[in-house]
């Protein structure tokens, strides 16, 4: 044992959730839980311990233990939310205007639950992407279900590129943002998405926007840290591309979760 020695700092990351896939077999007829190993690494950057937290279950088979997600956000010091799948319309009380568009109810009622369990214990969190769409929507706020056909702009939000689709977005002037990345009027940043907010939740304010006002970060004026930024900051290493600096925003949110 080391005496004097600081325990790490520990952050939960939710779960992607693959459902099983209909006349599969083997692996892809189970139900997946997975954490994209770019958003755990960008973490950990800064040597942090990170931990996925796994949907808690209660009427599973393999239901051991009365943990439950109350239970990690009182031992995890910050929760990041990570992109993945559509928020469901339903969240927001609407009926998706495409099959396609109908999202992952079961996934929302997950990350909306543990959301709030890391809200009430006071905990920082930060959205990422779909995320940040998920905080607005647990704080009553509604969802452009598809951007190019409701909001038609200049601003491709998404592209066969993945994470070379990239786009510009402002910072708003005196914001939490600018001042964490150094007074710097926006930049460059991975663009991964279709939906984006129409109505904000409560005490939700924006802080940064792209080129045609689609809202790319959000902040909360709670009690708490609760952040959300619409781009993927963990694909921000790429070489040869001028990308905006994300470590301002880690190291604000790792700042909040220090025990």
């Amino acid at each position: 044992m080391i005496i004097g020695r600081r325990r790490p700092i520990r952050i939960g990351l939710s779960a992607r959730i693959f459902h099983p896939e209909q006349g599969a077999s083997g692996i892809r007829a189970k139900t997946l839980q997975v954490l994209e190993r770019s958003i755990a690494e960008w973490v950990m950057a800064r040597g942090v311990m990170v931990l996925m937290v796994p949907s808690v279950l209660q009427d599973s088979a393999l239901m051991r233990s009365h943990i439950r997600l109350r239970d990690y956000a009182e031992y995890l010091d910050g929760l990041v939310l990570q992109g993945g799948a559509d928020v469901s319309p339903g969240a927001y009380g609407e009926e998706p205007l495409r099959p396609e568009w109908s999202g992952d109810a079961v996934r929302d009622a997950y990350e909306l639950e543990l959301l709030h369990e890391f809200m009430e214990a006071g905990k920082p969190v930060l959205g990422i992407c779909r995320g940040m769409q998920l905080i607005n929507v647990a704080l009553g706020g509604s969802l452009y279900q598809d951007l190019p056909s409701q909001l038609p702009g200049q601003v491709a939000h998404e592209g066969g590129a993945f994470d070379r689709n990239i786009h510009e977005v402002r910072f708003t002037e005196g914001g939490q943002l600018s001042r964490w990345a150094g007074g710097i009027a926006g930049g460059k940043v991975v663009s991964i998405h279709h939906q984006g907010i129409r109505r904000f939740g409560r005490d939700l304010v924006p802080e940064a926007v792209a080129e045609d006002e689609v809202v790319e970060a959000i902040r909360w004026k709670g009690r708490s840290f609760v952040f959300g930024v619409q781009w993927h900051p963990e694909f921000h290493q790429q070489p040869g591309i001028e990308l905006l600096d994300c470590m301002p925003l880690l190291e604000a949110f790792l700042s909040a979760a220090k025990p």
